[in-house]
């Protein structure tokens, strides 16, 4: 996703339209945490009147030896501050704790969507946009989205406040009142000066957020190629080079809070004293009562502090509206797979039919690079057909269409006669089952790894899980672990070899009982004996598997029952082993050129 343009000049419109869904998402909670804020700003103008009248009414008399001051008239005006103390104190709390629930409320609502939006959109969306972008976006965007309710009901509560003081100074000494609220429009200035000046600065470090999440996820996903190819260093200073402008970024925006914020904490009491140079005079010279002084320099004083929270609002706003337009981004990306309400047929091998299949990859510059064209292929229920093409002839999206990872661009993918876009959502995964070229295994046990998805609704039992691993030509392995089932094999499963990983994910699948079993190169980390096994388990098992193997080893081709030769996305040619390898020169040479290689790589082993 492109860097977000800065947005400053309507930074304060678009900040009020993503507070306001907020508002809307969350009501009850942030009302609450309005009305606890509301009492807060309410208690403290109130605690400046009481202070005032007690100062007047008792203190003043009191100290001057004037009056009949009692000590019933003592404890009244203690118990006063004191109860008014009390429900500031309890608006405070609500304030503070509904406050914060609604911010983390959000937040995991938020996150929670963007992640369906990432099961929503369909791998051709996710292969334009980095994983590590995509994990900012779900983290840290969320985060700086929602981070502006923490101080948004206190800011209510201030405005709350401001009446309430504003009435009560007023009140008081009109001439007063008006000096120390002149502070007020100076502040609302600087704050407005503050945020527009933050904002492309908090935009720049957002971005640079995502790009240094994007730079670590990458290394560390390749951290054995890194270290295979001695690369520690480059990445090292790759990553630091990022983390380094995320951190010039960082300081950037705190040097800018360096020099408003003094400002703004100084602001209320340059007011406070200019209230004191004028109100002190007058006093004396019995223009004013000590009571409204004190009432009045009182409320500047507490009002140096919450004021602040407006500031911290209109600081936070950068920050909301750059979370916002990149969480946005996700949840309004279009894309996503279309469905039906078919349903496909629970027993039997699968049929397929494919008619004039097209496909295309987009590129960056939104240029469409075709992949596959015109394919038509029909697979018979029961059969096993391997797909043999050199590299970029269209295998592995061939692949995915036949379970559906994306959809044609051109044409349609059939099974048994249905569609696969009108199939009901879930419905090819319960017929068809892929193994990919890259074998992915979760820091799980094995059992967990097998029965992936299936064990939380009690339909795998053990004896399930030894059968399919029976079938992949693993059970003689995880026999031999030494917590068998319940070994945990670490993450991406470190403590397994490649083959054993493969041959994991194939027990993954057919744990499953698929009608179509698509093998993308799924055995080419495993030795051909035991590749062989496995193929002639599923071949043995067929009246209830149709098997699509991408293939390249000549002793997996020579098992299926038919070839699929790929070149340049079109099936250019069809037949058993035997007769393609005499017929089509271009095959036989393609096939000698893979066993050349698969010798070679045995050769040095």
């Amino acid at each position: 996703m492109p860097d977000a343009a800065p947005p400053a000049p309507g930074t304060l419109r678009q900040g009020v339209r993503v507070m306001a869904r907020g508002v809307r998402d969350e009501p009850r909670v942030f009302t609450l945490a309005v009305l606890g804020s509301a009492v807060y700003g309410a208690g403290t103008a109130a605690t400046g009147w009481a202070l005032g009248r007690v100062t007047g009414a008792v203190v003043q008399p009191a100290l001057a030896g004037t009056g009949d001051v009692t000590t019933g008239d003592i404890l009244l005006a203690g118990a006063l501050l004191a109860g008014i103390t009390v429900v500031t104190a309890a608006g405070v709390v609500a304030r503070r704790a509904l406050a914060g629930i609604t911010m983390y409320a959000l937040q995991a609502r938020y996150r929670r969507r963007v992640t369906r939006a990432y099961l929503r959109l369909p791998l051709a969306w996710h292969h334009r946009h980095p994983t590590g972008q995509l994990l900012s976006n779900a983290n840290a965007d969320v985060e700086a989205t929602w981070q502006v309710f923490a101080p948004l009901p206190f800011s209510i509560g201030v405005v709350v406040m401001l009446l309430f003081a504003a009435a009560a100074m007023l009140a008081a000494d009109p001439v007063l009142a008006a000096i120390g609220l002149t502070v007020l429009p100076t502040i609302a200035v600087v704050t407005v000066l503050y945020q527009r000046r933050m904002s492309p600065l908090v935009t720049r470090a957002q971005q640079l957020r995502a790009e240094v999440s994007d730079v670590a996820h990458e290394s560390f996903d390749g951290a054995q190629v890194v270290k295979a190819l001695g690369r520690e260093g480059e990445e090292t200073r790759r990553f630091a080079a990022r983390a380094d402008r995320l951190r010039d970024a960082n300081v950037a925006v705190g040097r800018m809070r360096g020099v408003f914020d003094p400002l703004l904490e100084a602001l209320p009491t340059l007011g406070t004293l200019a209230v004191l140079g004028v109100g002190v005079p007058r006093v004396v010279a019995g223009q004013a009562q000590i009571a409204d002084l004190v009432t009045i320099t009182f409320l500047l004083t507490l009002m140096a502090f919450p004021i602040r929270a407006i500031g911290w609002v209109l600081g936070e706003l950068p920050r909301t509206v750059v979370g916002w337009d990149r969480v946005s981004h996700v949840l309004d990306s279009t894309g996503q797979l279309e469905h039906g309400e078919a349903r496909l047929a629970d027993e039997g091998a699968a049929a397929l039919d494919l008619h004039g299949v097209g496909y295309a990859h987009v590129t960056e510059d939104g240029e469409d690079a075709t992949v596959l064209a015109d394919v038509t292929l029909d697979v018979r229920a029961g059969s096993t057909v391997a797909v043999v093409g050199a590299t970029g002839s269209g295998k592995s999206t061939l692949a995915g269409l036949l379970v559906r990872l994306v959809d044609p661009r051109d044409g349609t993918v059939l099974v048994d006669g249905v569609d696969l876009r009108d199939v009901r959502p879930g419905g090819v995964a319960t017929a068809a089952s892929l193994v990919p070229q890259g074998a992915f295994v979760f820091d799980d046990t094995i059992r967990g790894n097998v029965a992936l998805g299936l064990d939380e609704d009690g339909v795998v039992d053990d004896d399930a899980v030894w059968q399919a691993l029976r079938l992949a030509q693993a059970d003689g392995f995880v026999a031999a672990l030494p917590a068998g089932l319940d070994t945990r094999v670490g993450e991406r499963g470190a403590t397994l070899s490649g083959g054993q990983r493969q041959r994991l994910a194939i027990a993954r699948a057919l744990v499953r009982r698929p009608r179509l079993l698509v093998l993308d190169d799924a055995t080419s980390a495993v030795d051909t004996r035991v590749e062989a096994a496995i193929l002639a388990g599923l071949r043995g098992g067929s009246s209830g598997t149709t098997v699509v193997v991408v293939a390249y080893r000549k002793a997996t081709i020579s098992l299926a029952d038919e070839v699929v030769f790929l070149d340049r996305g079109r099936v250019v040619a069809r037949g058993t082993h035997a007769d393609l390898t005499v017929d089509d020169p271009a095959y036989a040479r393609l096939v000698q050129a893979y066993q050349r290689d698969a010798d070679e790589r045995a050769a040095r082993r």
